[in-house]
This record gives structure tokens, C-alpha cells and sequence, in this order.
């Protein structure tokens, strides 16, 4: 199983709490009400439909803890492993109105972080024996940011920057509008603090060389050829961290990572990563949770 830091409690719970208050609108869940009566108690299991990488089973939690207290989960494969297709991810024993009501928005999180650290774990595993580490970007769902940056942490890759304060990364268009590299470069230095890494995107070994110049403490190298990158590391012998971005997929990232640059930026991983299937079923065995025996 992958090591990873968990999100805290403080994170996560005003999200579903949003998510929830989303779903039941003004009246609550007129279905569940309606059909389920008040006292009848149930087990069902979180399972999954196709094999992956399991991520966001706190949030799950919290969206069934959120509804109603009495609910309990008993978890069987925890963030970070590999479940098997038809394999008992968890669980859940209780109430079975809040089961329900609870039912969509637990699978909803569970799912798309699934999912993203799903995809994350396969792109790892296409760069495995190399020193390539890769990375996510700020093209997250507004809101989920967080969740999204941690099942790619928990899919064994690592992040990029959370937000546009976590350090200076000029762009294309910073360099357009401000005239040119040095110019950009200069006018950060003087703005950002002493700890405060600068990190300069350049789609040319030209303007690499002018950023190698000004000493920036990391270089983005943009939808370049795999021989362009060759050569870019190669320009830059170590001396800053290298970055490739731009339409990397498993089969194009071995032989990215084989030129030997520090990171790979993958903005679909939490862009358009499918979801990993997941229901809420019945199960099979008829077990109850541990607390109802």
C-alpha cells in the first residue's frame, strides 16, 4: 500500500457538508422518508466494479456520519490499496434512511478520487526506474482542489503547487505581456520573498539558455520533442529542477522520463481522469458490521 499524509478532519468536512446540503435541498430526501420507515436499520458493502486504486473512503464517512451519527463503517481495503473488481472496499451498517440519503454523495467523492489515483498509479508505474516524479497542476474542480491534489498523492504521485502563493511559475503570457524573460525574472525576484522558488516556462533550448542565465531555480519545459528534452537536461547538467509538461499519456511518458528530467506535469489526472465504478450493494454474504453482531 502506497504512504501518504491523510487530509484533516477540519479539510474535509465542510465539503460534504456542501455537498450534502446540495443534495437534499429544502425538503431532505422525500424518497427515502417516504419508503424506508424510521427505525429500519441495514447493511450494505462499498464495492468495487472494476479494479484500481482506492482514495477518498474519509470522505465517504463523513458524508453517512453527516446524516446520521448511529452509521458505522467497517473498512476493508483503506486508501491507497488495490482492490480487485467485485472485491468489499467497505462496510456500512446503520440506519437505513441515512444509508440512502447519504448514498450518492459518499459515492460521488469516493469515485472521482478513486479515479484520479487510479490513473495517477498507472502513470507511476509507466515511469517506474526512472527518477521522474510525477506531478499534478492546478487544473483541479474549483472546491475540490485539496481532494483532488490527495488521490494523486495517494495514486503515488506528488503535487505541484496548491495555489498561485505557493511560488512564482512565469508563463508564457507573464513573459508576453512583460516583454521578455530577464524582465519577468528580474521583476519577480524583487517582488517575492527569499523563500520563494521562481520557476520560468520556456518552449525553446533559446530561451532556456536565458533563463540558465538568470539562475531561476527551476525550468518548464513545454511541449517539447523527447530530443529537445534530451537536450534541455543536458543543458541544464543539474543545476535547476527540469519539468516536462504537455500532452502526456502512459505511452508517451516512459520515454519522457528516460531523458532524465525531474518532474512530469499531468493535467488531466485531475482534469479528466474516468472514475473508478464503485457501488453501494447488498451483500452477497449477508454479514452485518462488527457493532451489529
Amino acid at each position: 500500500m502506497r504512504s501518504f499524509s491523510p487530509l484533516p478532519s477540519i479539510v474535509i468536512e465542510p465539503i460534504v457538508r456542501t455537498a450534502l446540503l446540495e443534495d437534499l435541498g429544502r425538503s431532505g430526501d422525500l424518497t427515502s422518508d417516504a419508503v424506508i420507515p424510521y427505525n429500519e436499520t441495514a447493511t450494505l458493502a462499498l464495492r468495487a466494479r472494476q479494479p484500481g486504486v482506492v482514495a477518498g473512503l474519509d470522505l465517504a464517512a463523513f458524508a453517512f456520519l453527516l446524516v446520521d451519527a448511529a452509521i458505522d463503517m467497517e473498512i476493508h481495503r483503506p486508501d491507497g490499496s488495490e482492490a480487485a473488481a467485485g472485491e468489499t472496499i467497505a462496510k456500512i451498517c446503520g440506519p437505513a434512511r441515512g444509508l440512502l440519503t447519504a448514498e450518492r454523495t459518499a459515492l460521488n467523492f469516493l469515485c472521482r478520487l478513486s479515479g484520479i489515483a487510479t490513473a495517477t498509479a498507472a502513470m507511476v508505474e509507466a515511469v517506474r526506474g526512472h527518477r521522474a516524479k510525477i506531478v499534478c497542476t492546478r487544473k483541479t474542480t474549483p472546491g475540490l482542489r485539496a481532494l483532488e491534489k490527495y488521490a494523486v498523492r495517494v495514486g503515488g504521485g506528488a503535487n505541484h503547487r496548491f495555489g498561485l502563493d505557493d511560488g512564482v511559475l512565469i508563463k508564457d503570457n507573464h513573459i508576453a505581456i512583460a516583454g521578455d524573460i530577464r524582465t519577468a525574472v528580474e521583476r519577480a525576484r524583487a517582488h517575492a520573498g527569499h523563500m520563494v522558488k521562481i520557476e520560468v516556462e520556456v518552449d525553446t533550448l533559446e530561451q532556456l539558455e536565458l533563463a540558465l542565465a538568470l539562475r531561476v531555480d527551476a525550468v518548464l519545459l513545454d511541449n517539447m520533442s523527447v530530443e529537445q528534452l534530451s537536450q534541455a537536461v543536458a543543458m541544464v547538467g543539474g543545476r535547476v529542477i527540469t519539468e516536462a509538461s504537455g500532452r502526456v499519456t502512459p505511452k508517451t511518458a516512459p520515454a519522457i522520463a528516460a531523458t532524465g528530467v525531474d518532474l512530469i506535469s499531468v493535467g488531466w489526472l485531475t482534469h479528466s481522469a474516468p472514475i473508478l465504478d464503485i457501488g453501494l450493494d447488498v451483500p452477497v454474504d449477508g454479514n452485518i458490521c462488527t457493532h451489529l453482531n
